[in-house]
């Protein structure tokens, strides 16, 4: 008899077919009672949802993170639940890189003042154009990256190879911070080691978040933590939302306390199109495509696909 597993969002095509020849995809609600295991991405699985997915037993997150799923009722019921880290670590450290990238240059306040100068007629124009253009470039002067301080606030994976990057291309020295990281460790990663977080936003010129959402990191960054950055220094966060407390963040970009924020992921998601930080020219957004890549999709894909079925056949 064919396993029956739950799917309802986008998986890599490759993915999918290697799920569809070895089980059966349940893609109707009304049919979520029959499955023994669901693939989630974004959904939140809920107690409830557990209570009306009567056979289940399996949950596989198509990703790192479980915090979209209320463990404490999976462990009651004795659901398993498995997340696939790693696989796509190398697309979200480039993201971290591209961020960056876009926050020093001001690419994206530079794009939006080009579109809105394409609908402008001459009779709008306020002043000469030679002195447009001079206040315009004093406006989108940028930051190089080259031989500045990368500062981490965790150390796994995705900030390891986001460290990696920013060395080899632009001699960035990286000094780094978590909770379980010790001076040995750091200098076996190439890193300088910051006893306290306070230290990487005091010394940094651009930081990195990449630590996991947990009841304890909730929150983890705010009004302290963004006074002790330089006031031209950077914050890219493409882990979770909920990390940085966002009405602090807010309150700082719009101060110009600090230098510039990115974010790739917020406390709510999908963010709605009047949420504050999006009105602010020195924060720049993305909808959560840290891993939103050809190459990762197909290895998270994969993973998730295998240990779905290698879990309900018994073979982990």
């Amino acid at each position: 008899m064919m396993r029956k597993v739950f799917l309802c969002e986008y998986i890599h095509p490759e993915a999918y077919a290697y799920l569809k020849a070895h089980a059966e995809v349940i893609h109707d609600w009304d049919r979520l009672s029959e499955a023994e295991a669901l693939i989630d991405r974004n959904l939140k699985i809920t107690d409830e949802i557990m209570e009306t997915a009567k056979s289940l037993r399996l949950i596989g997150i198509h990703g790192t993170g479980v915090d979209d799923v209320d463990m404490a009722a999976a462990g009651r019921r004795g659901i398993q639940v498995f997340s696939v880290p790693h696989q796509n670590s190398r697309s979200v450290a480039e993201m971290n890189v591209a961020l960056m990238l876009a926050l020093g240059r001001k690419i994206v306040r530079a794009d939006r003042i080009l579109r809105g100068q394409a609908g402008q007629s001459a009779a709008e124009s306020t002043g000469s154009p030679e002195s447009e253009m001079t206040d315009r470039m004093a406006e989108l002067q940028g930051m190089e990256l080259a031989g500045k301080t990368l500062g981490l606030i965790g150390v796994g994976d995705i900030s390891r190879q986001t460290a990696d990057i920013c060395r080899k291309g632009f001699d960035m020295e990286v000094i780094g911070w978590s909770r379980s990281l010790t001076e040995e460790k750091a200098r076996r990663m190439d890193m300088v080691y910051a006893d306290s977080m306070a230290e990487v936003f005091q010394k940094a010129d651009v930081i990195v978040v990449g630590v996991a959402l947990t009841p304890e990191t909730r929150h983890l960054i705010g009004r302290e933590q963004f006074a002790q950055m330089n006031p031209k220094a950077m914050l890219i966060n493409t882990t979770r939302g909920a990390v940085l407390d966002e009405q602090a963040l807010y309150e700082s970009l719009a101060k110009g306390e600090i230098g510039g924020v990115a974010c790739d992921v917020f406390a709510e998601e999908p963010i709605s199109a009047g949420h504050p930080l999006l009105a602010l020219d020195n924060f720049v957004a993305a909808p959560h495509l840290g891993a939103n890549t050809e190459e990762a999709l197909r290895r998270v894909g994969m993973a998730v696909v295998q240990g779905v079925l290698n879990r309900l056949d018994g073979n982990l």
